[in-house]
């Protein structure tokens, strides 16, 4: 049964500053999609949000006349915010702020035995002492080459490979600063990985990435291809717990190959998954299966 308001309305939020082109064409095909069933978008950044903490600690915000929002930054203050005045985001915030935070991803999922790499967290660093202690540590931990990446970045931005200890401290010292953390190199997918897109928890497009030009990473942003691949079924059902267990509407699962039969190895987790490479690699309508979702969570009752 649908709701039986006369107008439905949605609105996209986007950051404040900078709006990818990626994420504006995300825009316009789920615009498109939900104009089919009969729902507006309309597009608004978090400096057009108004919303604060009073001094008596009650909420306020703007009457915003939509039925949901489809948050598309990671400011996780915001989307909180918005979330207590009521508002449905697709993702929801803390689903978003899993996903930001790399170390937070990795850590929330430890205990649904999914696979991931050896994983060491950086210490906080906030002093100009520099010290290697924690390096030849890590070292004891995780043998070379070590995959380094900061905590928060998308499209393989910050995402390094140290092959000796000389090149370990030169990306530590880069990283520093930052939350960080390092990895085991995954040398059996070394250059290709699995995109896998989810939807309200079931598996609905994926392809194959694949670098071109040698790099490590296999990124589209960093030169890296859509080949069309046909998912095993172990693939797509360990996708599917990922989703499930991050609580997460729509997503972007990036799997790496093993070896070992059966046994994917989860690399990151994206709540912003972008629409363009899985819909050009793969011919499916994702837009539109996520606009259903989205329209059947608001307006189906």
């Amino acid at each position: 049964m649908l709701r039986s308001d006369a107008h439905y309305r949605g609105l996209a939020v986007v950051n404040a500053y900078d709006v990818l082109p990626s994420i504006r064409h995300f825009i316009d095909r789920m615009a498109f999609e939900l104009k089919e069933l009969g729902v507006e978008l309309d597009v608004k950044s978090t400096a057009e949000i108004y919303a604060f903490i009073g001094s008596n600690g009650e909420l306020y915000s703007v009457d915003l006349p939509y039925d949901f929002v489809l948050f598309l930054d990671k400011d996780r203050y915001i989307s909180h915010l918005l979330e207590e005045s009521g508002m449905r985001l697709f993702n929801s915030a803390r689903a978003i702020e899993a996903c930001d935070d790399k170390m937070i991803t990795y850590m929330n999922l430890m205990h649904f035995g999914i696979r991931m790499p050896k994983t060491v967290s950086g210490p906080l660093h906030y002093s100009l002492l520099d010290n290697e202690e924690f390096l030849h540590n890590l070292t004891e931990v995780i043998p070379f080459p070590i995959v380094a990446k900061g905590n928060f970045g998308s499209m393989g931005e910050n995402v390094f490979l140290a092959h000796d200890f000389e090149e370990l401290k030169a990306i530590e010292a880069k990283l520093a600063y930052r939350p960080r953390l390092y990895q085991e190199f995954i040398d059996t997918s070394c250059g290709f990985d699995y995109r896998l897109i989810v939807i309200g928890g079931k598996f609905v497009a994926g392809y194959k990435r694949v670098s071109v030009n040698g790099d490590f990473r296999s990124n589209l942003a960093q030169g890296g291809v859509g080949v069309e691949h046909t998912m095993k079924p172990f693939q797509i059902e360990t996708a599917e717990r990922v989703a499930r267990a991050l609580k997460l509407d729509y997503c972007g699962i990036d799997l790496l190959e093993s070896g070992v039969a059966e046994e994917p190895i989860l690399c990151e987790v994206n709540s912003n998954a972008f629409l363009k490479g899985v819909e050009e690699v793969t011919g499916k309508n994702v837009g539109a299966i996520y606009a259903k979702h989205i329209f059947d969570e608001i307006y189906v009752i």
